[in-house]
């Protein structure tokens, strides 16, 4: 086991505001069960910043994924085009119905999903199409939606690493038919587990309040529209606590302030690091003139994983924990089972080998910043 002491870690929890007060009121309102006030507060924050029809808060942003699926009602051997390049949660909820994710490739510039490979995917088993806005930047959203609309199928966007960010002046999560956000300690704005799910067509509202609240009409009835609630559809126990909650209110009353210092540290590191990138020894992020950050991820791209496995140790030594992902999942054991590829995947390939992740945190200083700049200077100057 390495000595070494990390001081400066990948990610770090943080309190914005007022976590404490706002948990403590949830506990003397007498409910910590999910769709209390801090459940509607958060709603409707979130569908007032956004700009979407409907939002229901869950416990997760996977769990806002199977929702979505549910309401596009996937089921055995409809395919649904997303990239490898994901975590498992965004092939999962598909898998979980009967769906068979089909894989492409990213592109090699922002590292989405290439929408030029869309319609080569496409089959009339086709139902979905699953855009995942990498590092917070947002996917070539135009043009899917075209394609989408051509071939009448329904758009998901995992919107998990996208909370703020736009593209073409339009809130990522807000331009699909369902948008799927995550408030796991990792992103930006945090509630330690959390999601939501985003919903762009009022048709899809009603039924997805139905699968919200375990199969039930009991929005329903609380509202006076039924005499008393029952069990009509299939659902599941998506609500998440009061106390989550009640935490995620008080990061979102903060939002803009941590989204603008998310930002500050994103272009310091580009600023302090764009020498390296002019000398060909790492790339940087690029970022689209339609999009813009929420400065979720800094990532570099290194030339191989050699270099990048030195590198991750030579940072370790330093006191810097900085991480890598994702393994593909079409060449993971569950990817080959319940799905398959649509073309070559060299770019994911190439890239699952040579992206590396910088700690990037709200709390983070510049001098830590510096510390992370001064490691990578090290190691190349060698």
């Amino acid at each position: 086991m390495s000595s070494n002491k990390i001081t400066i870690p990948f990610n770090k929890p943080f309190i914005a505001g007022k976590e404490f007060y706002h948990i403590a009121q949830a506990v003397l309102s007498g409910q910590l069960s999910g769709n209390g006030l801090y459940t509607k507060l958060c709603q409707d924050w979130l569908k007032c910043k956004i700009n979407c029809k409907k939002v229901l808060l869950t416990h997760s942003c996977t769990a806002a994924l199977e929702m979505a699926a549910i309401l596009c009602d996937i089921r055995a051997d409809d395919e649904v085009i997303m990239p490898s390049f994901t975590f498992v949660s965004t092939a999962n909820a598909f898998v979980l119905r009967g769906g068979v994710p089909i894989f492409i490739d990213i592109r090699d510039d922002n590292l989405n999903m290439d929408e030029s490979l869309i319609e080569d995917a496409i089959s009339p088993k086709t139902k979905a199409i699953v855009p995942v806005h990498y590092a917070g930047v947002g996917c070539d959203m135009e043009r899917i939606m075209a394609i989408a609309e051509k071939h009448k199928l329904f758009v998901i966007e995992d919107t998990a690493q996208g909370l703020l960010s736009c593209y073409k002046d339009r809130h990522l999560g807000s331009i699909g038919h369902f948008g799927c956000l995550s408030f796991h300690e990792t992103k930006n704005i945090i509630s330690g587990e959390g999601g939501a799910l985003l919903i762009n067509d009022p048709e899809f509202i009603e039924r997805a309040e139905i699968i919200w609240g375990k199969g039930t009409n009991r929005s329903q009835f609380f509202r006076g529209q039924v005499e008393k609630y029952t069990w009509v559809d299939i659902g599941s126990s998506f609500l998440p606590s009061e106390l989550m909650g009640a935490f995620l209110y008080a990061q979102l009353e903060a939002a803009d302030k941590i989204i603008a210092k998310r930002r500050y540290l994103f272009q310091r590191y580009m600023d302090r690091l764009r020498p390296l990138e002019l000398k060909g020894l790492i790339r940087l992020p690029y970022i689209d003139h339609a999009c813009e950050s929420n400065g979720h991820i800094f990532y570099i791209l290194v030339h191989n994983l050699e270099e990048r496995d030195l590198l991750i140790n030579q940072l370790r030594k330093s006191g810097i924990l900085a991480v890598f992902h994702y393994v593909p999942l079409h060449s993971s054991p569950a990817g080959m089972k319940y799905g398959r590829a649509c073309g070559g995947m060299s770019v994911t390939n190439d890239v699952s080998d040579r992206v590396l992740r910088l700690p990037l945190y709200y709390e983070m200083t510049d001098a830590e910043v510096e510390s992370v700049v001064t490691a990578l200077y090290g190691f190349y100057n060698k």
